[in-house]
């Protein structure tokens, strides 16, 4: 198991050929191939509170890190623009972009954004949850997955989908390497989607210029590859890309070349899962190659139509042995480790090693002649711990008040879009209904017409005879005819217009329907930018208090390195000292940083 970002498989390699890749496609780079001396980052403080621990991985337009609160105990992965980047204002907006689409959908299966800002030499960060699993693309390196593993995996990415689509966000560059696989509550593979980063990217001209491509190739939709606006289908081709990989265990289209990968996208029929794997049953099948489809209108109509034909293909499987154990082997998967503690001292501890100080003072100096810079230092290092002290009380405050107007939040948000997705959902079977209401008025229409046709020629049979005179039983049979082919007429037309009237219903209760989805993405839209004006203000001050701290926090280690200096050369406090040192141990690597804790990023 492995951080989230950490995307790229780990001593596995895909045997699957993988053409040229957009300079926007993220792709991690393990963390172990970047130690802490070439990093000069870790150890510092982004935004006066995250102080950086390790580097996790290395994307496209960031560089991201587990971070740790300096005052509140809370691990988050923190991502930085690349510093080679920085100059580039567009990739400022596409992690804007990144943050405010995720916060807006509040999906369990989409990764939680905690914090959105700007540091002090006007580096633009965000702060997301920290998870440890492994990358979609890790697992596909091992081969194709059970039918009831893969479809397990598509129907959580694509519920996830279907309320971004319903919040009119699109992820735009949906790959095995942007879909994690984590343990959450002893359930193995729960999936979460990251890297919104080109979400909706194609609404705004200043961040996408028309005409550009973006995106990973081998998931490109074929309008993408023509350099069109993304819309939810293009996600959903995504998603039949990423089925027909989990089946068969390699991608539809691949070319080394670029322009001859996106070719194939635009105009290349889809294989068949079955011409690769011959055990794909047909309804998975048939869910990939409808997905496949080169023209929009032929896929699933949205994320929710394609929800219940993967539910109806999960009910017809056995059930989920592979939920037992995890990846080819079936062996139990392990819990994440918990990150290492914390390089600093607690502030709680501040005051122990201000007592031990004192004691060491009390043993070398019983009487009353005390140094005065001795006194003096350990009057500040008791002076400081105390106002640490009080600090982390008041931080701690805020940073309560701001979790509990984010719970607050995202409880709203959540309630707002489970309505959004029901009404959305209704919307998407009444449109389906009108639809299907409408191709069976045209085919009545067509059966009209040939019913006319033969009113006509009957007609004009009966006409004829008429004037011709004849048998009266054969006059008789001939209007009779006549009659019934009048009849059936006026019966397809009475069938027309059953069916338009039906269709019409539904029509209006999906415009209905629209009206009501639009006015709460409203609401939402107005409560986030509230929220925000809120969370920014709340941010702020505990920015000020923790910034305050990290003074404190230099300024007592200065202090105590002063009492440290003179007492280690007299032998009373030997014991006190190996007893302080000890409690030294956990901090020795943030001094060597504690220049560039006090700072900040450069």
């Amino acid at each position: 198991m492995k951080p989230w970002a950490s995307a790229e498989p780990s001593g596995a390699r895909r045997d699957i050929p993988r053409g040229g890749k957009s300079d926007l496609g993220v792709r991690m780079t393990p963390p172990s191939t970047r130690g802490k001396s070439q990093d000069p980052m870790l150890g510092r403080v982004v935004a006066g509170r995250y102080r950086l621990e390790a580097r996790a991985g290395e994307g496209g337009m960031g560089v991201v890190y587990r971070a740790r609160h300096v005052l509140i105990d809370r691990v988050v992965a923190l991502k930085l623009i690349r510093p080679d980047l920085r100059g580039e204002t567009h990739l400022r907006a596409w992690m804007l972009r990144e943050a405010r689409a995720a916060n807006r959908v509040d999906h369990a299966h989409i990764i939680d954004i905690h914090d959105i800002g700007e540091t002090e030499e006007g580096e633009l960060y965000l702060v997301m949850e920290y998870l440890v699993g492994t990358s979609l693309s890790s697992e596909l390196a091992l081969g194709p997955m059970q039918l009831a593993r893969s479809t397990d995996i598509l129907e959580q990415m694509c519920a996830a989908l279907a309320r971004a689509h319903d919040l009119g966000v699109i992820h735009r560059d949906l790959k095995s390497d942007n879909i994690l696989l984590t343990l959450r509550g002893g359930r193995k593979d729960f999936v979460k989607i990251l890297d919104f980063g080109l979400a909706h990217l194609a609404m705004d001209p200043r961040l996408a210029p028309k005409g550009a491509v973006f995106g990973t190739p081998e998931y490109m939709s074929p309008e993408q590859a023509r350099g069109e606006e993304a819309g939810p289908p293009s996600d959903l081709y995504a998603l039949g890309v990423l089925f027909f990989e989990m089946l068969t265990g390699q991608l539809p289209f691949r070319s080394n070349d670029r322009e001859t990968l996106l070719e194939m996208q635009r105009s290349a029929p889809a294989p068949r899962p079955t011409g690769i794997k011959a055990d794909v049953l047909p309804q998975a099948e048939q869910i990939v190659l409808k997905l496949l489809e080169k023209e929009r209108r032929k896929r699933y109509q949205d994320a929710h139509h394609l929800h219940e034909e993967l539910k109806a293909l999960q009910r017809s499987l056995p059930s989920n042995a592979w939920e037992v154990g995890s990846g080819a082997g079936g062996e139990a998967a392990p819990a994440p480790p918990p990150p290492p503690a914390p390089q600093t001292p607690e502030v709680v501890e501040w005051a122990n090693r201000a007592a031990i100080f004192s004691r060491m003072v009390s043993r070398v100096y019983p009487g009353a002649n005390t140094p005065p810079d001795v006194t003096a230092a350990l009057q500040q290092a008791w002076d400081l711990a105390s106002r640490a002290a009080r600090l982390e009380g008041e931080v701690s405050s805020h940073t309560r008040k701001l979790e509990s107007l984010e719970r607050r939040g995202r409880a709203l948000r959540a309630e707002i879009g489970r309505k959004v997705e029901e009404l959305a959902h209704e919307e998407s079977r009444a449109l389906r209904d009108a639809a299907a209401e409408q191709t069976e008025a045209s085919r009545v229409k067509e059966q009209l017409a040939q019913a006319e046709r033969a009113a006509v020629a009957a007609r004009g049979q009966a006409d004829h005879a008429s004037q011709q005179g004849g048998n009266l039983s054969q006059l008789r049979v001939v209007f009779e005819r006549s009659g019934a082919a009048l009849a059936l007429v006026e019966a397809r037309r009475d069938q027309v217009a059953e069916r338009e009237a039906k269709a019409h219903h539904k029509e209006s209760q999906g415009r209905d329907l629209r009206r009501q989805i639009d006015e709460l993405r409203a609401q939402l839209a107005r409560y986030a930018e509230a929220l925000e004006e809120d969370l920014a203000s709340g941010r702020e001050k505990v920015a000020v208090r923790t910034r305050e701290g990290i003074q404190y926090e230099r300024a007592f280690r200065e202090v105590t390195g002063v009492l440290i200096t003179h007492m280690k050369t007299k032998p009373e406090a030997r014991d006190l000292l190996q007893e302080l040192m000890t409690t030294l141990q956990g901090g020795s690597a943030a001094k060597s940083n504690a220049g560039a804790e006090s700072r900040g990023p450069s």
